[in-house]
C-alpha cells in the first residue's frame, strides 16, 4: 500500500458516493467519508493525510492513543467508532473529537464527568441496535426516546446523530430495513431535538444502500487501505459475541 494506491482508492470511493447520491437526488457534499485506520501504521495514515484526509476513525482505545501521539503535529481529528468501556474514558477523551458508539447512560455520565475536568465538549452518536441482535451493542429502538431525554443532563456531550451496524447478511432488503429504521428514528426525534441531524451507518459493503436511506457518515477501511490481517471480530467484538 502506497500513497498512489490510497489516492486511487479514495477517488473511486468518491465517485461511487457521487453516483449513489445522484440516484436518490442527494449531493455528495452531504456525505462524510470516514477512513478507518485500524491495524494500519502511522506511516500509512501519513500517506492518507497527504492524500487529503483530515479525520480518521479507530475502534480500539490504545491503538488510537498510540497513533494520535505519533501524529500529534498533523492536526488530524480522531473519531472513536468502537465500543468504549467506562474504565478507559479518562485515557481517551483528550484525543478524540467524536464518539460514535454511545450506548449507555452510565457511560455518558462518566464521559461528562471527565470532560468537565478538562473543560471540553464532545460530539457523540447514539448507537442503536436496529437489527435486534442480542450479540450487538447498542440500545433498542424503543429505548431511544427515554435515552435522549436522559442525555439532556450532560452538558459536555453534544448528541449530533445516531449510529447503527446493519445486519451482517447478503439480503439487501434486511440491510435496508436497518438503515430505514434508523432514519425513521432520527426524523421522529428531530422534532424535539433539532441538533440531532447525522446518521452514521454504512461501510464498504453496504454504503450505497446506506446513502439511499439517508446516511451522512460512512466508514471505509479496507476499501481505502487494503485487507487486514486480523478478522473483523477483533475490532467489532459484537459480531463475534454469543
Amino acid at each position: 500500500m502506497n500513497k498512489q494506491d490510497i489516492n486511487e482508492n479514495l477517488e473511486k470511493l468518491h465517485q461511487r458516493i457521487h453516483n449513489a447520491c445522484v440516484k436518490v437526488n442527494r449531493v455528495a457534499q452531504e456525505i462524510r467519508l470516514i477512513p478507518v485506520t485500524k491495524t494500519k501504521s502511522a506511516d500509512i495514515i501519513q500517506m492518507a493525510i497527504e492524500s487529503g484526509v483530515h479525520h480518521v476513525g479507530e475502534n480500539k482505545v490504545q491503538e488510537l492513543i498510540s497513533k494520535a501521539e505519533q501524529l500529534q503535529d498533523k492536526n488530524l481529528e480522531w473519531i472513536l467508532i468502537g465500543h468504549l468501556q467506562s474504565n478507559k474514558v479518562k485515557k481517551i477523551i483528550q484525543y478524540i473529537q467524536e464518539f460514535h458508539a454511545l450506548d449507555s447512560i452510565k457511560l455518558a455520565g462518566k464521559l461528562d464527568k471527565e470532560l468537565k475536568c478538562i473543560d471540553k465538549k464532545l460530539d457523540v452518536f447514539i448507537q442503536v441496535n436496529t437489527s435486534n441482535e442480542a450479540s450487538k451493542y447498542g440500545i433498542s429502538p424503543k429505548q431511544l426516546t427515554d435515552f435522549l431525554g436522559e442525555m439532556q443532563q450532560f452538558a459536555q456531550l453534544n448528541v449530533v446523530g445516531l449510529m447503527t451496524l446493519a445486519l451482517h447478511t447478503q439480503q439487501e432488503q434486511q440491510i435496508r430495513q436497518c438503515f430505514q429504521l434508523l432514519k425513521k428514528l432520527l426524523d421522529e426525534s428531530r422534532t424535539r431535538y433539532p441538533n440531532l441531524s447525522r446518521l452514521s451507518m454504512g461501510m464498504s459493503g453496504d454504503f450505497e444502500i446506506a446513502i439511499e436511506e439517508g446516511a451522512t457518515d460512512i466508514r471505509f477501511g479496507q476499501a481505502i487501505f487494503g485487507h487486514r490481517t486480523l478478522p473483523d471480530e477483533y475490532y467489532w467484538p459484537e459480531q463475534g459475541k454469543k
